[in-house]
């Protein structure tokens, strides 16, 4: 079990920081910045925002601010819903998000399918349709985060689970960030932030030692950020 465990985070990182000459480059923002810049935000409770003092203090709400910065007349519509699993992303978000034909997409979802005990295998397919279907049908530069480590948070760190959701983390992290290379999709590490920050920083986690606090938020919009930064039209 421990050179499996130890095999699966050599993979992740390998597959989340390397690259391929067989993969998809990332897309890149307008290069107008008075463009009607659409930002269309996919995913789960950490998504809508749930653990944040206010909607303003999510993550999705900051980034947009970041992104009205640079294009002062960018729009932001959050599709994302508490308790949302991949498949509820390819049944009840991916359509409506397609239909905007947005310039920018944030996906963040897994924790749930983790939860809910559904195969990796499963997500795999339900991420590879999401990611092919904004590829192939929106000109959107697409952003997925990789999973946080769910066993570094109060509410499994130190209890029986702890072990499983740690394992099954980075497995699921394994297969997002394949997808994601697959299609042009770029990838923010979450991972290694939260086991490297969230022990040592319990003002990052909201009370219900699951979702991040206002703080948590602010840190995970400033990752995303740094993604995006690079990918703004010049």
């Amino acid at each position: 079990m421990v050179t499996r465990w130890l095999l699966a985070l050599v993979a992740l990182a390998l597959v989340a920081g390397c690259s391929s000459a067989r993969t998809a480059s990332p897309r890149t923002l307008p290069a107008d910045r008075n463009a009607d810049l659409l930002y269309v935000a996919l995913g789960d409770s950490t998504v809508e925002g749930i653990g944040a003092s206010s909607p303003a203090a999510n993550y999705v709400s900051r980034l947009h601010a970041r992104l009205r910065d640079q294009y002062p007349r960018a729009r932001m519509t959050n599709l994302g819903v508490g308790g949302a699993t991949s498949l509820d992303v390819l049944d009840e978000q991916l359509a409506r998000a397609v239909a905007l034909q947005p310039h920018l997409v944030t996906l963040s979802i897994g924790p749930n399918d983790i939860t809910a005990k559904v195969p990796v295998q499963v997500y795999a397919e339900n991420l590879d349709r999401i990611l092919a279907r904004l590829a192939t049908d929106t000109r959107a530069l697409v952003v997925v985060n990789l999973l946080p480590d769910l066993a570094v948070t109060p509410r499994f760190r130190g209890r029986e689970a702890a072990p499983v959701v740690g394992r099954l983390s980075a497995e699921f992290n394994q297969a997002l960030a394949k997808a994601a290379r697959r299609h042009g999709v770029v990838t923010v590490d979450l991972y290694e932030a939260s086991r490297r920050e969230v022990p040592g920083h319990p003002e990052l986690m909201a009370a219900d030692g699951y979702h991040p606090s206002d703080l948590g938020y602010a840190r995970w919009a400033e990752l995303m950020w740094e993604a995006v930064r690079p990918r703004l039209g010049s």
